[in-house]
């Protein structure tokens, strides 16, 4: 006889939506310079540059004066928008309301915060104008660590510290990138390891927490990967400008689609490199 017992078996659905694995919150805001809301479609940067003092060597002499290197570079904002539907005719049929739950307005929340970090990020390593846009700035050579077909060695976070040092940039707070891979590479390195900061904390918990070799260290998983090549960065504080301008979060019924809900995130977002001489390109692979 053919049993039909299991036939008879139910399935308990799941009341609850759990976010897929993904960053939920900015990494990077916290470490640049925040220039608060911005309001108009831009917002600039104003550099004023460095004089030294001329010997006195004449009494009563002539005033001699000294022009003082003035420049602004300009962050223009950037607008962003995500809707996520939902058919009102769905939601009887299903066991959970992501809408009412909340769920989509969290998953908008964290693009929100991923893309702030993209900004960041596109801004320590890219270009920047000067406000009358005659000219622009990119990192010049010195400010660059080349990959030398080598991985993030100690070496070359070495000379990335070295580099800020000598610049006289060391004085904010430093921060340094990294990924999933540039953590394989430090922990596979002895001449790190051994340290003992390194056996007892670093191996214990499997990252990379607070300051070490006079940085703070950040996570990040979207470095840019290029044939096999990433570029990080590692920066001080006032070296990065970001400014928002709208943030607006909604939830709408919508009558042109026949009353769909709507979960909405729009935001503007900038931000732009201060000072090439604060910041660090270092190349692995």
């Amino acid at each position: 006889m053919t049993d039909t017992v299991t036939r008879q078996f139910v399935t308990q659905f799941d009341k609850s939506l759990r976010l897929a694995a993904q960053q939920k919150e900015s990494r990077l805001l916290a470490t640049v310079t925040d220039r608060g809301t911005i309001e108009g479609s831009s917002f600039t940067i104003n550099n004023l540059g460095a004089v030294e003092m001329d010997e006195n060597t004449t009494r009563h002499g002539d005033t001699i004066w000294s022009d003082i290197d003035h420049s602004a570079r300009i962050v223009p904002m950037r607008d962003f928008f995500k809707a996520l539907p939902m058919d009102k005719a769905d939601i009887p049929k299903m066991a959970v309301n992501p809408v009412a739950g909340g769920q989509y307005m969290q998953t908008l929340i964290a693009a929100r915060n991923r893309k702030v970090d993209n900004i960041i990020y596109e801004a320590a390593l890219g270009t920047i104008n000067t406000v009358d846009g005659t000219s622009s700035y990119t990192l010049p050579a010195g400010q660059i660590i080349a990959v030398g077909g080598t991985g993030l060695t100690k070496a070359k976070i070495i000379q990335a510290k070295s580099i800020l040092f000598g610049n006289e940039a060391d004085e904010e707070e430093a921060y340094f990138l990294y990924d999933a891979l540039a953590l394989t590479q430090i922990l596979a390195d002895t001449t790190l390891t051994s340290a003992d900061f390194m056996a007892g904390k670093m191996l214990q918990d499997g990252k990379l927490s607070g300051s070490w070799l006079g940085f703070n260290w950040v996570h990040m998983e979207r470095i840019e990967k290029i044939a096999g090549v990433r570029r990080t960065a590692a920066y001080t504080k006032d070296a990065i400008h970001f400014g928002r301008g709208f943030e607006e979060g909604d939830v709408a019924k919508r009558a042109d689609k026949k009353n769909t809900w709507q979960t909405s995130m729009a935001g503007s977002y900038g931000a732009g490199r201060q000072d090439e001489l604060k910041v660090v390109q270092i190349s692995y692979q």
